[in-house]
C-alpha cells in the first residue's frame, strides 16, 4: 500500500506543475524572447528544475528494481493461477513463475513474499520471468549453514528414492534423507513419502563435495523420549501393555509400547510349540502383553503373549492317568525321543528306548517323523512339573515274556545282523530280540580282528542259542557252533611229527609262513628255515615241513624245515657211532697185547730151553 502510495503522490506532483504553468500571466514579446527556453524548442522536451528532477530520481531509486541486477530481490504475489504464480518485484511488470519450483511449498498463496532472481526481462510476449529456484539455490547454502548451526527445522520436498533413502529438495539443494532418518520405525515402502513436503533438522554437511543429510527421525525422538521415560518410569512386573508388532524375526518378535520397544522370546508366544513367530503374529499388529521382566534401567524389557492365558496343562483334565491310552501329534523329534502333542500345549516324550523293545541302537526318526499322528501309553505323569513321559512298545506285548521256549539253549535260528562293535556282532533275532556273538564265536579257523572282516551289516547269519540271561535279557549266540569243528580232523592230519610238503607262503618277522590248506597257516622259525647246504628258504621254495607243534585250542601250528635233514644226519650219527663201538670191541687192546706179548715170551723162553 506504501508503494502505490508514492506512485500516486509522483503523479499529482506532476500534475501540480502543469497547473501553476496554466495559471502563470501572459508576458510581452520581449520579454518571451528573453524567456525562451531553447532546449525545450531544440530537443522538444521541457527542461525540469534541477530540484525536480532529483526529487524524482530520489523517487526511482526508492521504489523500482533496477532490472539490469541480477542480485536476489523480494517479491510479492499478487495473484496465482493453476500453473503459475504473478509475482510484484516493483519493476516495470509483474513477473511469473511456475509453481513447479514452489512444490516444496504447497501452502503458497497470494500476500507470500519470496525470494527471486530475473531470469528474462522481456521475453517474446514482453513479460518479466523471474526464477524462484535460482534464487533459493544462491542462498540456499546460507540459509542450510545457518539452519544447522541453530539446529533450526526446515521444509523440504521429497523428489525421489535413491540407494539407501531418500532426495530431498532443501531451499533448492538437493539433500540426502538416509532410509533409517525417515522415521524411528522401520519403513517398507519407501515410496510412500516420495512428492510429500516435510520437515527435517540438518544433520552434516559437508563443505567440501557439497553434500547435505537431513533427518526426520530427529525431529520425532526428542518428543519419543519424553514419551520413552514417562512410559518406563511406570512400568511393572506383570503389567499388561498394548503394542504393536514392529519386528518379526526367528528368535521372537519385537513389540513398540509408545516408543519404548520390548521382544517375546518364540517360547513366550504360544503354550504349543511353534517353528517361526509368523506362525501366531504379523507386523503392524496391535494385541495386549504382559511385562515379564525388565533390567535395571528398564532398557531391556521381556514381554509374554501366552501368560495371558490359562496353562493347558492346568487345564488338563483328571480323566488321563499312568497306563491310559493317549493319542498325540509329533512336534519335535530329538536323537534321545520324540516329543508328542496330546493336547493344546501338552506334551509327553517318548523316549527312543520306549520305542521298540528292540536293544540295538537306533534312533527317534527310525520310528517317527514330525507330524505323524501316533497312539502311545502314559508311563509317568507329574502334573505340578508337568512333564509327562510316554512309551509306543508298551502296545504290542514283550517279546522276553516266553523268551525260554522260543530260544533254548542249543537250538538254531537265522537272525539278521544290526551292528558291530570291536568284541563282536549284534544280531536281531526277531523284534526286541537281540543277541550277541563274540568275535571268537564267528569262526572255528579264521583269526579275525573286527567282525566288519566276516560280515556286514543287513546279512542273515545262522546262530546258535549258547547262553539265555532271562532277568538281564542278554542272549549269547554263536556262529561257528553250526559248522563242524575242522580242528577236530586237524589234530590227526597234522599231529607232531607228520611230514608235508608245501611252498614257503611270506618271509615274516623271526621266520616265515607255510599254508597247507585253508585254515593251516604254519609258522617256521628262522631257525627251522636252514637247508641242507646251509642256505635259507626263500618265497615260494617248496620242499617238505615237519610239524613239531599242533595247538587246536589256539589254533597254532608249528613247522620245520630243518627237522627233516636234521633228523636224518642224527640217524646216520647214530649208525656211525653203533660201527665205531662194533669195530673198537673187536680190536686189541694194549692189555691184550702185552698178554699176547708175554704169551709170546714165554713161548720163546720154553723153546730155547729145549733147544
Amino acid at each position: 500500500m506504501a508503494e502505490e502510495k508514492t506512485k500516486a503522490e509522483a503523479v499529482e506532483t506532476a500534475e501540480a506543475v502543469q497547473e501553476v504553468k496554466k495559471a502563470e500571466p501572459k508576458q510581452d514579446p520581449q520579454e518571451y524572447l528573453d524567456n525562451f527556453d531553447w532546449d525545450k524548442y531544440e530537443e522538444g522536451i521541457e527542461r525540469v528544475e534541477d530540484s525536480k528532477l532529483k526529487e524524482f530520481e530520489t523517487l526511482v531509486e526508492e521504489n523500482f528494481v533496477d532490472t539490469a541486477d541480477e542480485e536476489v530481490v523480494e517479491g510479492k504475489v499478487v495473484h496465482m493461477t493453476d500453473r503459475e504464480a504473478i509475482i510484484d518485484i516493483n519493476a516495470k511488470s509483474e513477473g511469473v513463475i511456475s509453481l513447479n519450483e514452489f512444490r516444496y511449498n504447497p501452502d503458497l498463496k497470494v500476500g507470500d513474499k519470496v525470494e527471486v532472481l530475473i531470469d528474462i526481462r522481456e521475453d517474446k510476449t514482453g513479460q518479466l520471468v523471474l526464477s524462484h529456484r535460482k534464487a533459493r539455490t544462491i542462498k540456499a547454502w546460507d540459509r542450510v549453514n545457518d539452519a544447522h548451526d541453530k539446529e533450526e527445522i526446515v521444509t523440504g520436498f521429497v523428489k525421489c528414492r535413491t540407494k539407501g533413502g531418500m532426495i530431498v529438495d532443501v531451499f533448492g539443494i538437493e539433500a540426502f534423507l538416509p532410509g533409517s532418518q525417515i522415521d524411528v520405525k522401520p519403513i517398507r515402502d519407501y515410496d510412500q513419502y516420495v512428492g510429500k513436503t516435510m520437515e527435517f533438522k540438518v544433520v552434516k554437511i559437508n563443505h567440501e563435495f557439497k553434500n547435505v543429510v537431513v533427518s526426520h527421525k530427529a525431529l520425532i525422538e526428542a518428543d519419543i523420549e519424553e514419551q520413552k521415560k514417562e512410559i518406563i518410569g511406570q512400568l511393572e512386573k506383570g503389567q499388561v501393555l498394548e503394542g504393536v508388532v514392529k519386528n518379526v524375526t526367528s528368535y521372537g518378535v519385537f513389540i513398540d509400547l509408545g516408543g519404548v520397544d520390548g521382544l517375546i522370546h518364540i517360547t513366550d508366544l504360544s503354550w504349543s510349540r511353534i517353528n517361526h513367530p509368523n506362525e501366531v503374529v504379523e507386523l503392524d499388529q496391535k494385541l495386549n502383553v504382559v511385562i515379564l521382566d525388565f533390567d535395571d534401567n528398564k532398557s531391556r524389557i521381556q514381554l509374554g503373549l501366552k501368560q495371558l492365558e490359562k496353562h493347558p496343562w492346568d487345564a488338563l483334565g483328571d480323566e488321563i492317568k499312568i497306563g491310559d491310552k493317549v493319542k498325540g501329534k509329533v512336534v519335535v523329534i530329538a536323537d534321545y525321543g520324540a516329543f508328542i502333542e496330546v493336547a493344546e500345549g501338552v506334551e509327553g516324550l517318548i523316549h527312543v528306548s520306549e520305542m521298540s523293545w528292540s536293544t540295538h541302537l537306533r534312533s527317534a526318526q527310525d520310528f517317527v517323523s514330525v507330524g505323524d499322528e501316533v497312539e502311545a501309553v502314559v508311563l509317568t505323569l507329574d502334573r505340578e512339573e508337568r512333564k509327562m513321559s510316554l512309551g509306543i512298545k508298551q502296545l504290542t506285548p514283550d517279546p522276553w515274556t516266553d523268551i525260554t521256549t522260543k530260544y533254548p539253549v542249543g537250538s538254531r535260528h537265522e537272525g539278521i545282523v544290526r551292528n558291530f562293535t570291536n568284541f563282536g556282532v549284534f544280531v536281531e533275532m526277531e523284534e526286541g530280540i537281540d543277541g550277541l556273538i563274540y568275535i571268537s564265536d564267528l569262526s572255528w579257523t579264521r583269526k579275525i580282528k573286527h567282525p566288519s572282516e566276516f560280515v556286514t551289516v543287513g546279512d542273515k547269519l545262522e546262530v546258535e542259542v549258547l547262553e539265555l540271561d532271562v532277568e538281564g535279557r542278554k542272549l549269547s549266540l554263536g556262529h561257528k557252533q553250526t559248522t563242524e569243528n575242522p580242528w577236530d580232523k586237524y589234530a590227526t592230519e597234522f599231529a607232531e611229527g607228520s611230514v608235508h610238503k608245501a611252498a614257503v607262503s611270506e618271509i615274516v618277522d623271526k621266520g616265515a609262513t607255510v599254508t597247507f590248506n585253508d585254515d593251516i597257516v604254519a609258522f617256521i622259525p628262522s631257525r627251522h628255515m636252514e637247508k641242507e647246504d646251509g642256505k635259507k628258504l626263500t618265497k615260494g621254495e617248496e620242499v617238505e615241513f615237519k610239524i613239531i607243534e599242533f595247538n587246536k585250542d589256539f589254533k597254532r601250528v608249528v613247522a620245520s624245515h630243518t627237522a627233516i635233514f636234521r633228523e636224518q644226519e642224527e640217524r646216520n650219527m647214530r649208525t656211525a657211532r653203533k660201527k665205531m663201538a662194533a669195530s673198537q670191541e673187536d680190536a686189541p687192546t694194549l692189555g691184550d697185547a702185552n698178554a699176547q706179548l708175554q704169551a709170546l715170551k714165554e713161548k720163546m723162553e720154553a723153546d730155547s730151553k729145549k733147544k
